[in-house]
C-alpha cells in the first residue's frame, strides 16, 4: 500500500472515531432532556423518543467499539483486516432498533385502548425542538464523514438519527394537536406510526450490513469505472475476472490483466504498478491484487473447456 493510502487510512480512522464519539455524546444529552420531558408530560410519544435515544446511545457505543476494532491493522490471524466488525455493528444496530419499535408499538397500543391526556405540552414541544436541532447538527457532521470515508457503521448511525428528527417532528405535531383539539388518542396514534417508521429504517440498516458481510460487489457503475481505468493503459490488452468487495474502511479489488505474452516479466510488473497507481488515485483506500496473463489466454481456456465438455458429452 502506498504512503498516500496510509495517510488516507489515518485520516479515515480519525474522522470515523470523532463521528462515533459525537454520536454517543449527543445521545446522552438527548436522553437527559427527554427523560425530564416525559416525567413532566407523561406523553407516550415522548416516551417513544426516549426509548429510541436510549437505544441510540447503546447502538452508538457499540458502533464506537466496532469502529475501533475495524480500524485495527491486518495481523497474522486476520490477513484482510478487521473491517467486517463494522458490518456486525450495523447488524446489531438493526436488531436494537427493531426491538425498540416493537416495544413502542405495545406501549402505543395500550395507550390507544386507555387514552390519557398529556400535561405540560409546552415543555415537551421545547425539548423536541432542542432534540431536532442537536440531531440535525450531528447528522450533518456524520454525512460529511460518510462522504469522506464510506463507513457503513457511521452511515447506519446517521440513518437512524435522521429518523429521530422525523420522529421528534411528529411528536411536536402530536403534542400540538392533542393540546388544541383535546384528542388524547392522537398521542398514542402518532407513537404507533413512528414505530412503523422505525421498523422501516431498521430493515434498511440490516440490508446494508448484510451486503458488507456477504461481500456484495460494488455497484455496476463503479465496476465499469475500474475497468475503464485499467483498459485506458496503452499496454493493457484485456481484463477479466474483476472482483470487488468492501470490508469496513477498506475496498478490495482483484482482476486478471491481459498483456502481450512476449514482454519481459519486469515490464509486466511495471505496467501492473502503473495501473495500481491509477486506481489508487480514484480509490485511495483500496487493496489491489493484479494477476498478469498473456493476451488471449482466457479465450483459450474457454475454448478448451468447451472442447472438454463436447468430448465428455460424446463419450
Amino acid at each position: 500500500m502506498s504512503d498516500n493510502s496510509l495517510n488516507h487510512r489515518e485520516k479515515t480512522a480519525l474522522l470515523m472515531k470523532r463521528a462515533a464519539y459525537a454520536a454517543v455524546l449527543t445521545a446522552l444529552v438527548l436522553i437527559a432532556a427527554k427523560l425530564s420531558a416525559w416525567a413532566y408530560t407523561g406523553s407516550v410519544s415522548i416516551l417513544t423518543t426516549l426509548v429510541d435515544s436510549l437505544l441510540d446511545a447503546g447502538a452508538s457505543l457499540l458502533n464506537l467499539l466496532a469502529i475501533h476494532h475495524a480500524l485495527t491493522p491486518a495481523d497474522k490471524e486476520h490477513r484482510f483486516g478487521h473491517g467486517k466488525a463494522e458490518g456486525l455493528a450495523a447488524l446489531a444496530q438493526s436488531a436494537f432498533i427493531t426491538g425498540s419499535a416493537v416495544f413502542l408499538m405495545l406501549q402505543a397500543g395500550e395507550r390507544l385502548v386507555s387514552p390519557q391526556p398529556v400535561s405540560n405540552s409546552n415543555l415537551g414541544i421545547a425539548v423536541m425542538v432542542f432534540s431536532i436541532l442537536a440531531t440535525f447538527i450531528l447528522t450533518r457532521y456524520q454525512h460529511r464523514v460518510v462522504k469522506q470515508t464510506g463507513s457503513v457503521a457511521i452511515q447506519a448511525d446517521a440513518l437512524h438519527y435522521v429518523g429521530d428528527m422525523v420522529v421528534n417532528a411528529s411528536v411536536i405535531l402530536a403534542l400540538v394537536l392533542g393540546k388544541y383539539l383535546e384528542l388524547p388518542w392522537i398521542d398514542p396514534l402518532f407513537a404507533l406510526l413512528i414505530s412503523c417508521y422505525i421498523l422501516s429504517y431498521a430493515w434498511s440498516i440490516f440490508k446494508k450490513a448484510l451486503d458488507m458481510l456477504m461481500d456484495r460487489e460494488l455497484p455496476d457503475d463503479e465496476r465499469r469505472k475500474i475497468k475503464e481505468l485499467v483498459l485506458a493503459h496503452t499496454e493493457v490488452l484485456g481484463l477479466h475476472d474483476l472482483r470487488t468487495r468492501i470490508s469496513g474502511p477498506d475496498l478490495f479489488i482483484q482482476f486478471h490483466m491481459e498483456l502481450d505474452g512476449h514482454i519481459a516479466l519486469a515490464q509486466s510488473y511495471a505496467i501492473a504498478e502503473e495501473v495500481d497507481r491509477e486506481i489508487c488515485m480514484i480509490y485511495p483506500h483500496a487493496e489491489i491484487i493484479v494477476l498478469q496473463e498473456p493476451y488471449g489466454i482466457e479465450v483459450s481456456k474457454i475454448v478448451r473447456a468447451q472442447r472438454d465438455e463436447e468430448k465428455k458429452n460424446a463419450g
